[in-house]
């Protein structure tokens, strides 16, 4: 760590790596010029200069140390293939050794499936045979049913009209009954209401 004062203040330089060869990506000398136009002394300028450099060198070799060496890629690309080279290899025989008792047993289960489709088959066209007989004799009941309910359905519509007719028959005389009984509040009320007039005139 090194320590410089400039014109009273405290400017710190940091090191952590052996000084390389810098190889800057940007004009150090126009850096300089920008920092002096700033308000900066030269002094400043110069430690600014010197501080961004020790940064940017320290970054370049931390990225450089997390990259990997071309003959190490190289070597891990080539011990990847191998690896999986034996992987395929291993996963063939495998295959082909366990190919034969799973093709017996597709084999087996095909002929299987074709014994049940067939069965299913006749149970099939069995049932439709079963539910189309069932079927006519359910439509032959629900026609008589539906015969006997559209008589009764007759008779309950005449019923109903009967008792209509009377319901209006009885509503007509009540209205005139009301209407009756109406017409005599209202000239009692009208006597009354002159007879009080004529009272106290």
């Amino acid at each position: 760590m090194e320590e410089r004062r400039i014109q009273g203040e405290r400017i710190r330089g940091f090191q952590t790596t052996a000084v390389r060869r810098r190889d800057h990506h940007f004009d150090t000398l126009k850096f300089v010029e920008r920092l002096k136009a700033e308000g900066f002394t030269e002094q400043q300028s110069e430690a600014l200069l010197r501080i961004f450099s020790d940064v940017i060198e320290e970054s370049i070799q931390n990225l450089a140390r997390t990259m990997v060496p071309r003959d190490e890629h190289t070597t891990l690309s080539y011990t990847q293939r191998v690896d999986f080279a034996k992987l395929r290899n291993e996963l063939t025989l495998l295959h082909n050794s366990e190919l034969n008792p799973i093709r017996t047993d597709q084999e087996r289960l095909s002929s299987e499936i074709t014994r049940l489709g067939a069965r299913l088959k006749e149970e099939v066209q069995r049932a439709q045979s079963s539910v189309k007989l069932d079927l006519n004799l359910e439509k032959g009941r629900i026609r008589e049913e539906s015969s006997v309910h559209e008589l009764k359905v007759k008779e309950t519509d005449t019923r109903i009209e009967k008792e209509v007719g009377d319901l209006r028959g009885m509503l007509e005389g009540v209205k005139f009954s009301t209407l009756q009984w109406l017409i005599g509040v209202c000239t009692g009320t009208a006597a009354l209401l002159l007879g009080v007039w004529r009272l106290l005139m």
